[in-house]
C-alpha cells in the first residue's frame, strides 16, 4: 500500500471535503469498499501503478470498477486523472479511514495471537490499549500461529511485541553476539 506523502494528502484534503459538505460517512464507506478491492485484487492495484498504460485507460478501468461513485468521489477520481495519481487510489482509501477515525475519536487496535482470544483476555488486552491512547479502541484480533505465543499489540502507530516467536529470535542474536 502506498503510504506516501502525497495520498495522505488527498486524503485530508477529501476528509475536509466530505466534512464540509457533511458526506462524510457514505465516503468512508465507499472508500472501505475501494480499499478492499484493491487490497483483494493485486491486477487491479498493478494496472493503476503501471508506468506504460496510458491515463485514459487508468480512468477507463476505476470508471469501471467503481460505477456508483459519488459525485466527491467522481471528483476525486478526476482530480487524481488530471495529476496522474491513479495509482494512489489505495493508499487515499486507507489513510481517510485512519483520519476518519481519529476525526471519530477511535483508533484500531490489532492483537495478534497465536490462539483465539478469550473474552477475559480481551478485557485485558483493551485496559492495556486505553493505557497508550485516549481515543477509543475498536479491537480486533488476528490469530497466527506463527508467534508461537504471547501476543503483538498495535495502536495506531504503537506496536509492542510479547510474543514468544520474538523473544526467542532475540535470545538467538544474544546467543550469536557473545
Amino acid at each position: 500500500m502506498k503510504a506516501g506523502r502525497a495520498s495522505i494528502r488527498y486524503a485530508k484534503a477529501l476528509l475536509e471535503f466530505a466534512i464540509e459538505n457533511l458526506k462524510e460517512k457514505p465516503v468512508v464507506e465507499e472508500m472501505q469498499n475501494i480499499l478492499s478491492l484493491v487490497e483483494r485484487s493485486p491486477q487491479l492495484d498493478e494496472a493503476l501503478n503501471s508506468p506504460i498504460m496510458p491515463g485514459s485507460q487508468k480512468r477507463k478501468i476505476i470508471d469501471e470498477v467503481f460505477p456508483k461513485a459519488s459525485k466527491i468521489v467522481q471528483t476525486l477520481f478526476d482530480l487524481l486523472s488530471q495529476n496522474g495519481r491513479e495509482g494512489i487510489l489505495g493508499g487515499i482509501a486507507y489513510h481517510y479511514i485512519e483520519l476518519f477515525d481519529k476525526y471519530q475519536g477511535k483508533v484500531a487496535a490489532t492483537v495478534t495471537t497465536a490462539v483465539p482470544l478469550t473474552k477475559d483476555l480481551e478485557k485485558e488486552v483493551l485496559i492495556k490499549a486505553t493505557a497508550l491512547t485516549p481515543l477509543k479502541i475498536e479491537l480486533k484480533n488476528i490469530v497466527d500461529p506463527t508467534i508461537k505465543g504471547g501476543f503483538i499489540l498495535r495502536v495506531g502507530d504503537l506496536q509492542y511485541n510479547a510474543s514468544i516467536a520474538d523473544r526467542l529470535e532475540a535470545l538467538k542474536r544474544e546467543l550469536i553476539t557473545s
